[in-house]
């Protein structure tokens, strides 16, 4: 008897130190070409907050720094947003801090040299039913809507100061707001709230999955029993751009996640959501074969390679990620030459 459990002992250490999930759908088989070809991660880092650094990816999981893990773009600050517009050509937006009044553009036809597009200064107290607004612009982000033929540049304001005795009352304030342009120098009136729900919200971006638009948020209200959805990813829906949109659905993370970034698989049918776990502290990576859920959590960061499913350079932070062509791919490794991990 006593054998046969120092048997069982030894085969259950060996199977658990074996046993690996499955790998995560959305990936290309044998010679199947990819829908979706290379991955751009367009990110700050921990000891450099607000400035361009880039990682690349051919799967869309395992990510590899450029340049050395040196800043691709000296110029640029801010949390950096790309969009591809209607010409073509990439546009990024940023600002140099929150307090900044004014929202900077970038504009590059490579994704290598970029060079100075506009500025755009928002009237913040001029926002419908926001007159409170304080001079604050996080984070803004682009996406070009085809059906209106416009772009929608989105950040969050907030409307209340902090306190020592309730700091956090910053960021429950935090409202989104937006303003659409044709062509990213010229902007349609005052700003305007994207969500008619009294909820903290940041880092918003937009995308529209075939008749529907998905408006992909972090939920600003501090987690509590009675509040389990606080910072964590969540995705509102609305049938027009401008909405209204639907109040969001459950969460997407776990608590404390901000910064989602959004990206189609290799082979297109599978939707990889990855956020931050702050301050810095890792990546989280959800999946479902559709926006509207169900999600899962793939495994990774656990430091034992046959268990993590995803893996990213160290000490990066948020930004944006997007999909590019192998020429793209190329052209970027062979200006700032690939980072391989040991």
């Amino acid at each position: 008897m006593i054998k046969k459990l120092i048997f069982l002992g030894i085969f259950w250490i060996g199977f658990s130190a074996k046993a690996q999930q499955p790998d995560p759908p959305g990936q290309v088989k044998g010679n199947e070409k990819p829908k979706n070809e290379a991955y751009l991660f367009a990110h700050m880092t921990h000891n450099d907050y607000g400035r361009l650094y880039y990682s690349v990816s051919l799967d869309g999981l395992h990510w590899e720094n450029l340049n050395s893990g040196k800043r691709v773009f000296e110029d640029y600050k801010g949390h950096p947003d790309i969009c591809k517009g209607p010409d073509g050509k990439y546009y990024i937006a940023g600002n140099t801090g929150d307090d900044a009044k004014t929202i900077n553009i970038w504009v590059s036809e490579d994704l290598i040299t970029w060079k100075k597009y506009s500025d755009y200064t928002p009237d913040l107290k001029s926002t419908p039913d926001y007159s409170n607004a304080l001079q604050r612009i996080g984070a803004p982000k682009l996406y070009y809507d085809k059906d209106s033929e416009k772009f929608i540049m989105t950040w969050h304001t907030p409307h209340l100061d902090g306190t020592k005795e309730d700091p956090e009352r910053y960021w429950a304030s935090q409202r989104t707001l937006y303003v659409l342009s044709k062509d990213l120098k010229t902007f349609e009136g005052a700003p305007k709230r994207l969500f008619d729900w009294d909820m903290g919200t940041i880092d918003v971006f937009i995308r529209k999955v075939g008749d529907s638009y998905y408006a992909v948020i972090k939920d600003e209200t501090y987690p509590t029993l009675y509040w389990t959805t606080g910072k964590t990813i969540r995705i509102a829906k609305s049938k027009s751009l401008l909405g209204p949109y639907s109040l969001p659905q459950q969460s997407i993370s776990p608590n404390f996640r901000e910064a989602p970034m959004l990206i189609p698989s290799p082979d297109d049918k599978i939707w990889y959501m990855y956020y931050e776990q702050y301050p810095g502290v890792s990546y989280g990576l959800s999946i479902a074969d559709n926006l509207n859920g169900p999600w899962f959590q793939a495994s990774g960061y656990t430091f034992f390679a046959d268990w993590d499913k995803y893996s990213f350079p160290e000490k990066v932070r948020h930004g944006c990620m997007i999909t590019i062509s192998k020429k793209e791919y190329d052209g970027l490794v062979k200006k700032f030459g690939l980072v391989k991990k040991l």
